[in-house]
């Protein structure tokens, strides 16, 4: 498969959050090989070492508990002294644990809010400064289509998964006028490593594969290729809007 390259990224400053593997570790790839500098941050300090080590380009990695803001603040502000103040944010960082609804405990409910959605009002509080200095930016949140088929087997996820759209839109037009677009990418059942080891069965594969449009499955590149696309300037004009990319499952 043979990709485009937007010259309107080449030397743009882009934070990933959850960088280190599955579609983060693709979003920080194809962000490298746009000629981005890319800070990217993941609790699992071994993983994003050696992707940063293995990656061509100017990558800086900070490992950081997302569910600890005055942790995820401080990764920022080191990422910024290291490759420059962000012009693109892409809030990718999300577990999607399985849980039974009659188990959940208020603790419970409270880490997975803070596992998958708190921390990406507070990254784009980090980054909006320096955006809003800038005159521009782009701020891409991942979404995903859990909610919308429905699916049960994790009720936290997927409430937290919902509310993304929420800040997207609520974002997007506080920002607006600095001409900082804000969007969600929306992806489907995405063939990572995680979903393959946890997840993936015969069963399982065709049971989705029947549902959607395109039967081919998806692998991560395809997430990060349209968010790499929502960063350049080819969609100056986006904002405040899902981008599904799902084969056509809803």
């Amino acid at each position: 498969m043979a990709f485009g390259i937007y010259p309107s990224l080449k030397g743009r400053t882009v934070y990933i959050t959850g960088g280190a593997s599955g579609i983060g570790a693709e979003l920080v790839r194809e962000f490298a090989a746009q000629g981005c500098r890319v800070g990217f941050v993941d609790l699992d300090a071994g993983a994003g070492v050696a992707l940063a080590r293995e990656t061509p380009g100017e990558l800086a990695f900070e490992p950081c508990d997302l569910r600890d803001i005055p942790a995820l603040q401080a990764a920022f502000a080191r990422l910024r002294d290291r490759v420059g103040p962000a012009q693109v944010l892409v809030n990718n960082a999300a577990r999607d644990d399985r849980h039974d609804w009659r188990d959940v405990t208020v603790d419970y409910w409270d880490e997975r809010a803070a596992t998958n959605i708190r921390h990406m009002f507070f990254a784009i509080q980090a980054v909006a400064p320096d955006m809003i200095a800038a005159g521009s930016g782009s701020i891409i949140n991942m979404g995903s289509v859990s909610w919308m088929m429905p699916q049960g087997g994790f009720p936290a996820y997927t409430t937290s998964k919902s509310a993304v759209h929420g800040l997207t839109r609520n974002m997007a037009r506080d920002l607006g006028p600095h001409r900082i677009r804000v969007n969600t990418v929306v992806p489907g059942w995405i063939m990572t490593e995680r979903q393959k080891q946890l997840w993936l069965t015969p069963e399982a594969l065709e049971a989705h594969r029947d549902r959607q449009c395109l039967k081919d499955m998806i692998e991560p590149v395809y997430v990060a290729r349209m968010a790499v696309f929502l960063a350049s300037d080819d969609a100056a004009m986006c904002t405040a809007q899902d981008f599904l990319v799902e084969a056509g499952t809803i």
